[in-house]
């Protein structure tokens, strides 16, 4: 997870209180989060008890992200639309890169259904989730538009 140190998160826990304060640069094989709260003060959190850590626009109150947590209508932006299964049985629909190469192997970048509310991002680890379930393919490179059809006994306007 290649992430700035100077980035507003929420650290949502299963069974605690999240933790809100700016991510600092963790090691691939790290088995904790290194969060800076705003008191100065640096907290580890475990990936285990992680449950999503969002990338936040500002510090409110409370967990707002799971108040937008499933599209309402199919997204428009490209890639795999996928769900989130959590430990917990809850869920969290988003969109994924369609490539390979951008798999991470601790957990899942997903763009939230309302990218435009309080989350910008959301990185839920591996250990967090029961199951991930792709919905969809958005703007697949396979499907190609085909030029409209023109009728053999239809007039050309410009010769």
């Amino acid at each position: 997870m290649a992430v700035s140190a100077h980035k507003k998160v929420l650290v949502s826990r299963f069974d605690r209180e999240p933790v809100e304060g700016f991510i600092q640069f963790q090691d691939a094989q790290s088995e904790a989060l290194e969060v800076l709260k705003s008191d100065g003060s640096l907290v580890k959190v475990a990936l285990d008890e992680t449950k999503a850590l969002c990338f936040v626009r500002d510090f409110a109150i409370g967990e707002v992200w799971k108040q937008h947590r499933a599209f309402s209508v199919r997204p428009k932006m490209p890639g795999l639309w996928v769900r989130l299964w959590f430990r917990d049985g809850e869920s969290l629909e988003g969109i994924v890169p369609n490539n390979l190469l951008q798999v991470e192997t601790t957990g899942f970048s997903i763009i939230p259904p309302d990218p435009t509310f309080q989350n910008q991002k959301i990185w839920a680890p591996r250990s967090a989730l029961n199951r991930v379930e792709v919905l969809g393919v958005i703007g697949s490179p396979l499907r190609r538009k085909t030029p409209p059809k023109v009728d053999e006994g239809q007039l050309t306007m410009f010769e």
